[in-house]
């Protein structure tokens, strides 16, 4: 059960995060580019009207640091002329600011406490310091499994070290003793999954036309 709250589309990306980002919740976002694009409308079988995912992306907030700036934690591919990030990685918020690219963004509590809160970041710190990469070959798998309707089963080999974005949150929740979505398999955790998580939350929306 969601309590939604829809924020203004004047709101700026920033705005957004500064009001609502804290430890432990889950980040979705809705980014622009090609790719991402396809991920939404992958995810149409979903909807029972086949309307495309807002979703093409989820991430762990971990709140402010020392430096006033707000991190988060996700598993993603990360390509820049210099350097090449393939899996769980830390970045700040800024990643996500720009409002072209990324028109729209939520956030989810699902009112964990301290304890919670701890574990589930200690576990998505762990993936990280081990090197957990990101894995094209489940988010295939994923999309064989939505498209069969059989969520609940893992398709292709289990690859531990391996975690795509959404799939990284609903680890990083099950390590806190929290199942986001029962009956659907780590490995088939799409971001518009958690979006409509049976579990009782808050989330906030952000989205642009």
């Amino acid at each position: 059960m969601k309590t939604l709250h829809t924020l203004p589309p004047e709101t700026s990306n920033i705005a957004f995060f500064e009001r609502f980002a804290a430890p432990g919740r889950v980040g979705l976002v809705g980014l622009a580019s090609f790719i991402d694009r396809r991920i939404r409308r992958s995810q149409r079988r979903l909807d029972p009207d086949g309307s495309w995912s807002l979703w093409s992306h989820a991430f762990l907030l971990e709140g402010p640091r020392l430096d006033g700036q707000h991190w988060l934690l996700e598993s993603d591919l990360d390509l820049h002329s210099h350097f090449v990030r393939l899996g769980v990685q830390e970045n700040r918020v800024d990643k996500y600011l720009d409002e072209a690219q990324a028109p729209t963004l939520a956030i989810l509590d699902f009112g964990l406490d301290a304890a919670q809160t701890r574990a589930v970041l200690v576990e998505g710190l762990h993936l990280l310091a081990t090197g957990a990469r990101y894995s094209i070959p489940k988010v295939i798998a994923s999309w064989v499994a939505l498209k069969r309707e059989k969520l609940g089963k893992r398709y292709g080999r289990t690859d531990e070290r391996a975690i795509y974005c959404s799939a990284f949150v609903h680890h990083c929740y099950a390590a806190a003793g929290v199942d986001l979505l029962p009956g659907v398999v780590e490995d088939n955790a799409l971001p518009e999954l958690l979006w409509s998580s049976p579990l009782p939350h808050q989330a906030w929306l952000l989205a642009r036309a």
